[in-house]
């Protein structure tokens, strides 16, 4: 190899180092809660592209969840054991992994598509725009569909509050 190349080959190399090392600063987004102008900043590491629709329900048998005033501790605690057990491969509670973190989860998505995509990730990932663009977003890497059973997915969405 020529010394030409050698230099190119460093300057390269140096070049993608430094790419890699930058440090990603936090942006604030605005996030629209439901349909009226109320407005709260949520300090992220990194913008997404994915679109924010507290409206959207999803693809699936849920269409209606009411959440007490009070988080039911012992369903919450099965949630986050099943959670350990199912999800914990591609998913992190508070950080971003294979796929997106469930912490401030309901900030970003309504309680019923939380579980229409916990329950039906083929069709969701198939057919709706936010967790088509989820897909997108991840690098095309699917949910596996666990077969996760409602009352199960009822326990994950009611650990996924006290993560808020």
């Amino acid at each position: 190899m020529n010394s030409f190349h050698l230099y190119i080959g460093i300057i390269l190399f140096t070049l993608q180092l430094a790419s890699c090392t930058k440090e990603k600063k936090a942006k604030e987004d605005t996030v629209t809660i439901g349909t009226k102008k109320t407005e709260k900043n949520v300090t992220t590491q990194e913008k997404s592209s994915t679109p924010i629709l507290l409206e959207n329900k999803g693809i699936g048998p849920i269409t209606s969840i009411t959440f007490g005033n009070v988080i039911d501790q012992e369903l919450a605690t099965k949630g986050e054991l099943l959670f350990s057990s199912k999800c914990v491969a591609c998913h992190k509670a508070s950080q971003k992994f294979i796929g997106p973190p469930m912490v401030g989860i309901y900030k970003k998505r309504s309680p019923e598509w939380v579980m229409n995509m916990i329950m039906n990730p083929d069709e969701m990932l198939k057919k709706d725009p936010v967790a088509m663009a989820l897909l997108k977003e991840y690098n095309n890497t699917i949910m596996i569909n666990q077969n996760i059973t409602k009352e199960e997915a009822r326990a994950m969405v009611e650990w996924f509050r006290t993560l808020e």
